[in-house]
């Protein structure tokens, strides 16, 4: 005979998952409707941006917006995402910005996405990891590991030559890739990482004796985003048994508890991570840190009773204080690289370039749901 007692947990355990399943929809229905009014508000994406100057659309901004959409279509796959994102690859050639002789990573941040295209790519597949391989190729050849003299660099290449390291079974691309990190995290202006802090300086113009205005440090929200994303994105594509693997876990690992540390209270980030200069929540870095907080509580790096109530936090925030009804994002800073940049930043501001703020949204959104289904 089934006791009262069994039934009762029964009942709750069926409402806990239900209420998880509700709530994972919930996600998923925010992610679909960030993207779906970046879509209808550019429906070519071929199109160049009119932002100052011309610029072509393969730049690094739109394509942070393609790792969040190909994100999304992981968990939601549709059609309509891969048709969008394979005419603005093949329009492009499948050749970075500034073709295969550049050495920017923001030209090359493209690749991963082209790459990632490669099984939609039909009788274009053929020809794409060549033409990456050989911008990537032409770079190491010239010797040199310090081209990536400010942060966001690592979130723009290090995982595109992890990818291509993986695709060729060369271990030559992983090997430069880590010189070139290692030189932004260590000998950049003295060492963009503060080991002491968990945190990065943007680039040699923030390493001290710089400050902000209160004497604080400046950590740069969302360049300490990118790195932490380029953590997630190498490390799950190496994978564990990788001979980087610990190393790029450890910072990782020292990244997760000094975000976690600066967290506001209402779930989001300032874009100045310790110092109240333009204190104020912020879309971009918040995304891209839930984007880490919540790949690793997946992959069991970090402990769900501690980091799992930041993820929340940082989910709750970002739907309920930055996403509008109609899909546009509020609080994104727009493009530069400190927290004077782009201000004022608020709920009605329109940054310079909304994609790669869709972009870091959806990367964050489709992890936390990714997260939501484990529970």
């Amino acid at each position: 005979m089934i006791s009262r007692r069994f039934l009762t947990l029964m009942g709750l355990t069926l409402m806990a998952l239900s209420a998880m399943a509700q709530q994972a929809g919930d996600v998923l229905a925010a992610a679909r409707k960030a993207n779906h009014y970046f879509m209808q508000k550019h429906p070519d994406p071929t199109q160049a941006t009119f932002v100052r100057k011309v610029r072509p659309s393969s730049l690094w901004t739109r394509a942070v917006y393609y790792e969040g959409l190909m994100a999304l279509q992981a968990v939601d796959p549709q059609e309509t995402y891969v048709d969008y994102a394979l005419r603005w690859a093949r329009f492009h050639q499948w050749t970075p910005r500034n073709g295969v002789t550049t050495t920017d990573a923001d030209d090359q941040c493209c690749c991963q996405t082209y790459l990632a295209l490669l099984p939609y790519a039909g009788n274009d597949a053929a020809k794409v990891l060549p033409i990456v391989r050989d911008n990537l190729d032409r770079q190491m050849a010239s010797g040199r590991h310090n081209y990536w003299s400010w942060i966001d660099a690592v979130q723009m290449a290090l995982p595109l030559y992890a990818q291509v390291g993986q695709a060729t079974a060369d271990a030559r691309y992983m090997d430069y890739g880590m010189k070139a990190y290692r030189w932004t995290r260590n000998e950049c202006g003295g060492g963009c990482f503060n080991e002491q802090t968990g945190l990065w300086y943007r680039d040699a113009d923030f390493v001290p004796p710089y400050r902000e205005p209160d004497g604080q440090e400046c950590y740069w929200s969302r360049g300490n985003g990118w790195v932490y994303a380029a953590l997630v994105r190498t490390l799950q594509t190496v994978g564990k048994r990788h001979k980087y693997y610990k190393e790029l876990k450890a910072d990782f690992l020292t990244m997760t508890r000094a975000i976690a540390a600066c967290q506001r209270q209402d779930g989001l980030w300032n874009v100045s991570m310790t110092s109240t200069h333009y204190a104020g929540p912020e879309l971009t870095g918040t995304a891209l840190f839930l984007y880490g907080l919540s790949w690793g509580i997946s992959q069991g790096l970090i402990k769900a009773k501690t980091y799992r109530p930041v993820a929340d936090r940082a989910w709750r925030g970002m739907e309920r204080i930055c996403l509008h009804p109609d899909g546009f994002l509020g609080y994104v800073q727009g493009t530069g690289k400190q927290p004077s940049d782009g201000q004022p930043v608020s709920y009605t501001s329109v940054p310079d370039f909304e994609d790669f703020g869709t972009g870091c949204f959806l990367l964050g959104a489709t992890e936390y749901y990714k997260l939501l289904g484990k529970r």
